[in-house]
C-alpha cells in the first residue's frame, strides 16, 4: 500500500508539470485607450480550466500598475464632444449616445461596488440585469450601427463583469490582478500535503458508491471552500499576497473537485 501511494504521487507530479489546456471561459478584447492595463481575461480562465490535477500556476511577483480607480483628466464623447468629469462607461450625460468602452473602468466600478473581496453578491444579480435591459438590442435597434456595435462590445463585457465577481475564485484571482499580483503559468504545484491530499479525495470520488456519498463529499468541499474563502479574504485585507495565493491555490482545487463531483451526480 504504501509503495502504491508513492507511485501514485510520483504519477501526479508528473501529470502537474504538464500545461493545462488553456480553455477561455469569455476573453473579451477591445481598441479603447485605456489608462489602466485590464488583466486578461484568458489569464483568469487558464486557471480556473485544466484538468482535474491539472497545473494552475500562481506567483507572489507584483508589478506597478496605476490604480483604476484614478479618473481620465478628459473624457471626450465621440458624437457630441462633450467633456465628461471621470470616465464614460455606457452613455454620455448629454446627448445619451452609447459610449465605446473604457478598459480604465474595472467591473467592481461597473457595477458600482467598492474595490474589495467581500462584496453583496446578492444585490449582484439585479444590477446585472439592469445594465442588460439598458444594453439590449430591442433598445438600441434605432441606433446607429457604429452605436450598436459599442452596445454589443459593453453587454459583452458586462457579462464577463458580472460572471467574475459572483464567483469567489474568479473573484478573488480578478482583485488580485487589479492589485498587480502577476500570475506565473509556468510554475508548478509543490506542496506535497495538498497533492496528497487532492488525490485521496480524487479516490473518494471516483470509489463513491451512490450519489449520498458523493453529497457527503461535496459538503466537505464546501466547506474547505468557504474556510479558504475567508483566509484569502483576510489576507487580502492585510495585503498579504503570498498567503492571499496560497488561499486561491486551494480554492481552485477544492472548486475542481465539486465540478468532478456534479459531473457525476
Amino acid at each position: 500500500m504504501w509503495k502504491s501511494k508513492v507511485w501514485n504521487l510520483t504519477l501526479l507530479s508528473t501529470i502537474l508539470r504538464r500545461r493545462p489546456t488553456l480553455l477561455s471561459i469569455s476573453h473579451f478584447q477591445s481598441n479603447s485607450t485605456s489608462h489602466f492595463p485590464s488583466p486578461s481575461f484568458s489569464t483568469i480562465s487558464r486557471i480556473s480550466n485544466f484538468d482535474f490535477l491539472g497545473n494552475p500556476s500562481f506567483s507572489g511577483k507584483t508589478f506597478c500598475s496605476e490604480s483604476a480607480e484614478k479618473s481620465h483628466v478628459h473624457v471626450r464623447c465621440w458624437s457630441c464632444g462633450n467633456v465628461a468629469n471621470g470616465s464614460l462607461f455606457l452613455f454620455c450625460d448629454s446627448c445619451r449616445s452609447i459610449q465605446p468602452l473604457d478598459q480604465s473602468v474595472d467591473y467592481f466600478q461597473i457595477f458600482g461596488l467598492e474595490r474589495k473581496y467581500d462584496i453583496g453578491v446578492e444585490n449582484l444579480e439585479g444590477k446585472y440585469k439592469d445594465w442588460q435591459k439598458k444594453l439590449h438590442p430591442d433598445l438600441v435597434h434605432s441606433k446607429s450601427e457604429k452605436e450598436r456595435g459599442f452596445a454589443a462590445e459593453q453587454s459583452a463585457r458586462v457579462i464577463d463583469a458580472y460572471r467574475t465577481l459572483s464567483k469567489p475564485l474568479l473573484r478573488a484571482i480578478y482583485i488580485m490582478s487589479l492589485e498587480g499580483v502577476d500570475v506565473d503559468e509556468e510554475e508548478t504545484l509543490s506542496d506535497p500535503e495538498l497533492l496528497s491530499e487532492i488525490l485521496e479525495i480524487r479516490e473518494a470520488v471516483e470509489e463513491a458508491a451512490d450519489s449520498q456519498e458523493l453529497n457527503q463529499i461535496q459538503s466537505q468541499m464546501q466547506e474547505k471552500l468557504d474556510h479558504w474563502s475567508n483566509s484569502f479574504a483576510n489576507a487580502f485585507q492585510c495585503q498579504k499576497f503570498e498567503e492571499a495565493l496560497n488561499s486561491i491555490r486551494r480554492m481552485t482545487y477544492y472548486q475542481r473537485v465539486n465540478e468532478e463531483i456534479v459531473k457525476k451526480l
